[in-house]
């Protein structure tokens, strides 16, 4: 026998034929193709492309898929989108406006600062470009002064003590007192309207409506400051200080007597020091326009009233217009 097998087909033995094809290659055992030339591919991994998959943009975290990267987050953590059901991202860092500085005490972002030199410098421009209608209040005031002392004055030429204490006089005085207040607080009304930018007019000195509030604030500070007057002066002069801003409180912020002086002493109180160098000017100023034959205090008075309603503004945060 010969050592080599007979050519043809090793499973059937018979010689192959060129024009009959060849049977093609049979499945193995399970129904698996032939490898292709190079070897299968490596198989993909398991749950490929199905739910859960974060390279087929499936669902983090479901059963059966790959778990999300890391940071990626759970599942019902994520806020919604920018539009629905109100939400928005918050800003970035640093993002926004700058803070403001506490009012009263100046820096960047527009809030003034209390120094005697903004409140005079900011009362002169004010004053100077309304002098006139500064000028026609006083002259006003001065016109009821003398009117009040026509009507219920004594007369000069008369010796007798008693007339000072007729009812007439007694009526006199607490009329007197009475517009005093109101007119203190036309003032100040006349230089809020400074601070809010509008010019004032004579009658607008006198748009305030809490006139109670007003006379019984006006009255309780006259009486506090004339108990601390009579306990060595000192007493007195604080009190006139820490009640400054009494009227600014009851015709700005509508507040009745009591808490405008509470207010008052509460806001000064917290700005002594250039609060103080401020009244020293003030009374300065008026002292010399005292001197220039009265006619000064046109000008020194409505200065001090616009200053010291500026330097109230600026310590409680107000308005003030440029």
């Amino acid at each position: 026998m010969s050592e080599n097998p007979p050519p043809g087909d090793p499973n059937t033995g018979r010689n192959p034929d060129p024009n009959y094809p060849q049977n093609p290659p049979q499945n193995p055992a399970g129904g698996y193709p032939p490898p292709p030339a190079g070897g299968y591919p490596p198989p993909p991994p398991p749950n490929y492309g199905q739910p859960g998959n974060p390279q087929q943009g499936g669902a983090p975290n479901m059963p059966g898929g790959y778990p999300p990267p890391p940071g990626y987050g759970a599942p019902g953590s994520y806020p919604p989108p920018p539009g629905q059901g109100g939400y928005m991202p918050p800003p970035p860092p640093g993002y926004g406006p700058p803070a403001q500085p506490p009012p009263g005490f100046g820096g960047p972002g527009g809030v003034p600062r209390l120094t005697v030199g903004d409140a005079l410098g900011y009362a002169w421009n004010k004053y100077k470009a309304n002098a006139g209608v500064w000028i026609g209040i006083l002259l006003v005031i001065v016109l009821i002064e003398v009117a009040l002392n026509l009507i219920f004055g004594r007369d000069s030429d008369s010796m007798d003590l008693a007339s000072f204490y007729t009812l007439w006089s007694v009526i006199g005085t607490i009329v007197s007192v009475v517009v005093g207040y109101l007119v203190n607080a036309a003032l100040v009304r006349g230089a809020l309207h400074e601070l809010d930018g509008n010019t004032p007019t004579i009658g607008s000195f006198f748009q305030f409506t809490n006139v109670g509030a007003v006379i019984l604030a006006s009255l309780l500070v006259g009486l506090m400051s004339g108990i601390g007057f009579l306990l060595l002066i000192i007493p007195g002069i604080i009190i006139v200080f820490l009640t400054w801003w009494t009227l600014q409180f009851v015709i700005d912020q509508q507040q009745d007597a009591i808490p405008a002086i509470k207010s008052s002493f509460g806001a000064i109180s917290q700005n002594v020091g250039p609060l103080a160098l401020l009244t020293l000017a003030l009374i300065a100023l008026n002292i010399v326009g005292f001197l220039l034959c009265l006619v000064g205090l046109l000008v020194s008075y409505p200065v001090t009233i616009i200053a010291s309603t500026y330097a109230y503004r600026v310590v409680v945060g107000g308005r003030v217009a440029p």
